[in-house]
Protein backbone atom coordinates (compact mmCIF):
# COMPACT_ATOMS: atom_id res chain seq x y z
CA UNK A 1 0.00 0.00 0.00
CA UNK A 2 2.94 2.40 0.59
CA UNK A 3 4.33 2.10 -2.32
CA UNK A 4 1.30 2.52 -4.07
CA UNK A 5 0.94 5.64 -2.74
CA UNK A 6 4.44 7.15 -3.13
CA UNK A 7 4.67 9.49 -5.93
CA UNK A 8 6.76 8.02 -8.62
CA UNK A 9 9.32 10.67 -8.48
CA UNK A 10 9.95 10.60 -4.78
CA UNK A 11 9.97 6.25 -5.78
CA UNK A 12 12.37 6.97 -8.03
CA UNK A 13 14.77 8.22 -5.98
CA UNK A 14 14.07 6.13 -3.00
CA UNK A 15 15.59 3.03 -5.56
CA UNK A 16 18.06 5.10 -6.65
CA UNK A 17 19.30 5.98 -3.36
CA UNK A 18 19.38 2.31 -1.99
CA UNK A 19 22.87 1.33 -2.30
CA UNK A 20 23.73 -1.75 -4.76
CA UNK A 21 24.13 -5.07 -3.30
CA UNK A 22 26.89 -7.19 -4.54
CA UNK A 23 24.80 -9.14 -6.27
CA UNK A 24 22.92 -6.28 -8.18
CA UNK A 25 26.89 -4.99 -9.05
CA UNK A 26 27.12 -8.04 -10.74
CA UNK A 27 24.07 -8.76 -12.56
CA UNK A 28 24.00 -4.97 -13.96
CA UNK A 29 28.02 -5.66 -15.22
CA UNK A 30 27.59 -8.96 -16.31
CA UNK A 31 24.50 -7.90 -18.29
CA UNK A 32 26.00 -4.51 -19.71
CA UNK A 33 29.67 -6.32 -21.44
CA UNK A 34 26.95 -9.30 -22.21
CA UNK A 35 24.90 -7.03 -24.15
CA UNK A 36 27.33 -4.38 -25.14
CA UNK A 37 30.52 -6.44 -25.73
CA UNK A 38 29.40 -9.92 -26.65
CA UNK A 39 25.74 -9.13 -28.42
CA UNK A 40 27.38 -5.94 -29.80
CA UNK A 41 24.10 -4.42 -28.90
CA UNK A 42 25.12 -0.38 -28.63
CA UNK A 43 21.56 0.05 -27.21
CA UNK A 44 22.73 -1.27 -24.61
CA UNK A 45 24.93 2.05 -23.09
CA UNK A 46 21.61 3.86 -22.79
CA UNK A 47 20.46 0.62 -20.83
CA UNK A 48 23.01 0.06 -18.66
CA UNK A 49 25.35 3.44 -18.47
CA UNK A 50 24.64 6.84 -17.03
CA UNK A 51 26.07 10.64 -16.54
CA UNK A 52 28.50 11.60 -15.65
CA UNK A 53 30.35 8.80 -16.61
CA UNK A 54 33.69 8.99 -15.51
CA UNK A 55 36.40 7.16 -17.85
CA UNK A 56 39.58 6.29 -17.00
CA UNK A 57 40.54 4.84 -19.70
CA UNK A 58 43.06 7.35 -21.07
CA UNK A 59 42.66 6.67 -24.80
CA UNK A 60 39.22 6.81 -24.37
CA UNK A 61 37.51 10.86 -23.58
CA UNK A 62 35.08 10.86 -20.50
CA UNK A 63 31.37 10.35 -20.65
CA UNK A 64 29.08 8.57 -22.62
CA UNK A 65 28.98 10.10 -25.93
CA UNK A 66 32.77 8.96 -26.06
CA UNK A 67 31.35 5.83 -25.14
CA UNK A 68 28.94 5.79 -27.75
CA UNK A 69 31.25 6.59 -30.65
CA UNK A 70 33.84 3.84 -29.62
CA UNK A 71 31.42 1.70 -29.57
CA UNK A 72 29.78 2.27 -32.65
CA UNK A 73 32.76 2.34 -34.79
CA UNK A 74 34.97 -0.30 -32.89
CA UNK A 75 32.37 -2.71 -31.94
CA UNK A 76 28.80 -2.96 -34.17
CA UNK A 77 31.12 -1.26 -36.79
CA UNK A 78 33.56 -4.20 -36.80
CA UNK A 79 32.63 -7.66 -37.99
CA UNK A 80 36.10 -8.73 -36.35
CA UNK A 81 35.20 -7.69 -33.18
CA UNK A 82 34.44 -10.03 -30.77
CA UNK A 83 34.95 -10.46 -26.83
CA UNK A 84 34.93 -13.08 -24.57
CA UNK A 85 34.04 -12.76 -20.77
CA UNK A 86 35.90 -15.20 -18.69
CA UNK A 87 35.43 -13.66 -15.22
CA UNK A 88 33.09 -11.63 -13.18
CA UNK A 89 33.01 -10.50 -9.84
CA UNK A 90 31.46 -8.18 -7.26
CA UNK A 91 32.54 -6.23 -4.65
CA UNK A 92 29.45 -3.70 -3.32
CA UNK A 93 29.45 -0.81 -5.66
CA UNK A 94 32.30 -2.42 -8.12
CA UNK A 95 32.19 -4.77 -10.36
CA UNK A 96 35.30 -6.23 -12.02
CA UNK A 97 35.57 -9.05 -15.19
CA UNK A 98 38.53 -10.87 -16.81
CA UNK A 99 37.99 -11.01 -20.49
CA UNK A 100 39.76 -11.10 -23.51
CA UNK A 101 39.07 -8.55 -26.68
CA UNK A 102 39.46 -9.29 -30.26
CA UNK A 103 39.31 -6.98 -33.31
CA UNK A 104 39.73 -3.91 -30.72
CA UNK A 105 43.61 -3.46 -32.03
CA UNK A 106 45.61 -5.40 -33.77
CA UNK A 107 46.47 -7.58 -31.77
CA UNK A 108 43.81 -9.65 -29.27
CA UNK A 109 44.22 -8.02 -25.61
CA UNK A 110 43.55 -9.90 -22.44
CA UNK A 111 41.76 -6.96 -20.31
CA UNK A 112 40.45 -6.40 -16.60
CA UNK A 113 37.70 -4.07 -16.60
CA UNK A 114 36.34 -2.36 -13.23
CA UNK A 115 32.98 -0.70 -12.78
CA UNK A 116 31.49 1.54 -10.19
CA UNK A 117 27.45 1.52 -10.09
CA UNK A 118 25.48 3.79 -8.69
CA UNK A 119 21.49 4.38 -8.76
CA UNK A 120 21.46 0.85 -10.84
CA UNK A 121 23.70 2.63 -13.67
CA UNK A 122 27.45 2.27 -14.38
CA UNK A 123 28.76 5.40 -13.66
CA UNK A 124 32.28 4.65 -13.67
CA UNK A 125 35.08 2.87 -15.38
CA UNK A 126 38.65 1.57 -15.03
CA UNK A 127 40.80 -0.93 -17.46
CA UNK A 128 43.76 -2.26 -17.66
CA UNK A 129 44.72 -4.28 -21.32
CA UNK A 130 47.66 -6.29 -22.75
CA UNK A 131 48.41 -8.10 -25.58
CA UNK A 132 47.70 -12.17 -25.66
CA UNK A 133 50.49 -14.06 -25.57
CA UNK A 134 52.16 -17.84 -25.62
CA UNK A 135 51.31 -20.01 -22.61
CA UNK A 136 53.84 -18.89 -20.02
CA UNK A 137 57.10 -21.44 -18.98
CA UNK A 138 54.51 -23.47 -17.00
CA UNK A 139 52.23 -23.86 -19.66
CA UNK A 140 49.01 -21.51 -18.43
CA UNK A 141 47.55 -19.30 -20.53
CA UNK A 142 46.91 -15.27 -19.13
CA UNK A 143 43.37 -16.41 -18.42
CA UNK A 144 42.54 -19.94 -18.16
CA UNK A 145 41.98 -21.56 -14.65
CA UNK A 146 39.52 -21.40 -12.67
CA UNK A 147 36.32 -19.37 -12.71
CA UNK A 148 33.82 -19.86 -9.75
CA UNK A 149 33.21 -17.76 -6.72
CA UNK A 150 33.59 -19.66 -3.82
CA UNK A 151 34.19 -19.13 0.15
CA UNK A 152 31.78 -15.86 0.15
CA UNK A 153 31.94 -15.75 4.11
CA UNK A 154 36.13 -15.68 3.66
CA UNK A 155 36.21 -12.46 1.36
CA UNK A 156 36.86 -9.61 3.82
CA UNK A 157 39.74 -12.30 4.97
CA UNK A 158 40.61 -12.69 1.81
CA UNK A 159 40.86 -8.85 0.60
CA UNK A 160 42.85 -8.37 4.19
CA UNK A 161 45.40 -11.07 2.94
CA UNK A 162 45.95 -9.62 -0.45
CA UNK A 163 46.24 -5.92 1.01
CA UNK A 164 48.88 -6.99 3.37
CA UNK A 165 50.82 -8.58 0.63
CA UNK A 166 50.90 -5.88 -1.87
CA UNK A 167 51.59 -3.11 0.98
CA UNK A 168 54.44 -5.48 2.95
CA UNK A 169 55.76 -7.66 0.32
CA UNK A 170 55.44 -5.72 -3.31
CA UNK A 171 55.57 -2.00 -1.80
CA UNK A 172 57.33 -2.71 1.04
CA UNK A 173 60.16 -5.05 -0.33
CA UNK A 174 60.26 -7.65 2.47
CA UNK A 175 60.11 -10.72 -0.50
CA UNK A 176 61.60 -12.77 2.50
CA UNK A 177 57.95 -12.44 3.67
CA UNK A 178 56.89 -14.08 0.53
CA UNK A 179 56.33 -17.51 2.05
CA UNK A 180 54.10 -16.63 4.57
CA UNK A 181 51.54 -15.44 1.71
CA UNK A 182 52.02 -17.56 -1.30
CA UNK A 183 51.70 -21.56 -1.32
CA UNK A 184 55.14 -22.06 -1.67
CA UNK A 185 55.96 -24.65 -4.44
CA UNK A 186 51.87 -25.09 -5.35
CA UNK A 187 51.03 -21.22 -5.91
CA UNK A 188 49.86 -21.35 -10.02
CA UNK A 189 51.12 -18.52 -11.78
CA UNK A 190 49.37 -17.36 -15.50
CA UNK A 191 51.63 -14.47 -15.80
CA UNK A 192 53.54 -14.90 -19.41
CA UNK A 193 56.89 -14.89 -18.28
CA UNK A 194 56.93 -16.57 -15.26
CA UNK A 195 56.67 -19.78 -13.74
CA UNK A 196 54.87 -21.83 -11.32
CA UNK A 197 55.87 -21.59 -7.57
CA UNK A 198 57.77 -19.49 -5.30
CA UNK A 199 60.83 -20.53 -7.63
CA UNK A 200 59.78 -19.48 -10.69
CA UNK A 201 58.68 -16.00 -9.34
CA UNK A 202 62.18 -15.68 -7.74
CA UNK A 203 63.66 -16.70 -11.09
CA UNK A 204 61.63 -14.24 -13.34
CA UNK A 205 62.21 -11.39 -10.70
CA UNK A 206 66.23 -12.25 -10.70
CA UNK A 207 66.08 -11.98 -14.42
CA UNK A 208 64.11 -9.14 -14.75
CA UNK A 209 66.69 -7.27 -12.25
CA UNK A 210 69.68 -8.53 -14.52
CA UNK A 211 68.14 -7.06 -17.44
CA UNK A 212 67.80 -3.73 -15.98
CA UNK A 213 64.02 -3.78 -16.02
CA UNK A 214 63.64 -4.36 -12.49
CA UNK A 215 59.48 -4.25 -11.06
CA UNK A 216 58.82 -1.84 -8.25
CA UNK A 217 55.40 -1.36 -6.71
CA UNK A 218 54.70 2.11 -5.62
CA UNK A 219 51.24 2.71 -4.45
CA UNK A 220 48.16 0.64 -4.41
CA UNK A 221 44.88 2.34 -5.21
CA UNK A 222 42.11 -0.18 -4.68
CA UNK A 223 41.88 -4.06 -3.10
CA UNK A 224 38.21 -5.79 -4.51
CA UNK A 225 37.41 -9.10 -3.51
CA UNK A 226 34.57 -11.49 -4.14
CA UNK A 227 34.93 -14.47 -1.92
CA UNK A 228 38.14 -16.68 -3.09
CA UNK A 229 39.20 -14.02 -5.53
CA UNK A 230 40.83 -10.81 -4.98
CA UNK A 231 41.67 -7.88 -7.43
CA UNK A 232 43.97 -5.40 -6.24
CA UNK A 233 45.03 -2.25 -8.72
CA UNK A 234 48.13 -0.74 -8.10
CA UNK A 235 51.05 1.64 -9.39
CA UNK A 236 54.96 1.28 -10.01
CA UNK A 237 57.53 1.25 -12.11
CA UNK A 238 59.38 -1.47 -14.38
CA UNK A 239 62.94 -0.13 -14.90
CA UNK A 240 62.27 3.76 -14.97
CA UNK A 241 58.56 3.45 -17.02
CA UNK A 242 55.63 3.80 -14.65
CA UNK A 243 52.96 0.81 -15.13
CA UNK A 244 49.67 0.05 -14.09
CA UNK A 245 49.61 -3.54 -12.00
CA UNK A 246 46.19 -5.20 -11.86
CA UNK A 247 46.84 -8.20 -10.34
CA UNK A 248 43.87 -10.80 -10.18
CA UNK A 249 44.58 -13.55 -6.71
CA UNK A 250 42.99 -16.47 -5.99
CA UNK A 251 43.14 -17.63 -2.29
CA UNK A 252 42.65 -20.98 -0.76
CA UNK A 253 43.23 -21.80 2.83
CA UNK A 254 44.81 -18.76 4.13
CA UNK A 255 47.52 -18.41 1.49
CA UNK A 256 47.46 -16.88 -1.78
CA UNK A 257 47.27 -20.11 -4.69
CA UNK A 258 46.99 -18.61 -7.92
CA UNK A 259 47.82 -15.23 -9.88
CA UNK A 260 46.46 -13.82 -13.03
CA UNK A 261 48.18 -10.18 -14.06
CA UNK A 262 47.99 -7.27 -16.62
CA UNK A 263 50.60 -4.99 -16.24
CA UNK A 264 49.88 -1.76 -18.98
CA UNK A 265 51.97 1.73 -19.19
CA UNK A 266 50.65 4.69 -17.18
CA UNK A 267 50.42 7.66 -20.16
CA UNK A 268 51.69 11.27 -19.35
CA UNK A 269 48.92 13.13 -18.16
CA UNK A 270 49.22 15.55 -21.56
CA UNK A 271 49.24 12.49 -23.71
CA UNK A 272 45.85 11.00 -21.77
CA UNK A 273 42.42 11.60 -24.14
CA UNK A 274 41.04 12.46 -20.02
CA UNK A 275 42.03 14.18 -17.08
CA UNK A 276 40.63 11.53 -14.83
CA UNK A 277 43.91 10.14 -14.41
CA UNK A 278 44.16 6.08 -14.86
CA UNK A 279 43.02 5.20 -11.42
Amino acid sequence: MFLRTLAAPALALVLASTPATAADTKDIVTGAMTDLMVNKDVGAIDTYFAEPYVQHNQQVPTGLAALKGLAGQVIAGNPDFEYTLIRSFADGEFGFVHGVYKGFGPVPLVAFDVFRVDGGKIVEHWDNLEPVAPPNPSGHTQTDGPTKVTDLDKTDANRSLVSAFINTVLIGGAYDQLPEYIDGENYIQHNPNIGDGLSGLAKALEKMAQAGMAMRFTRNHKVLADGNFVLAMSEGVIGEKPMAFYDLFRVENGKIAEHWDVIAPILPDEEAANANGKF
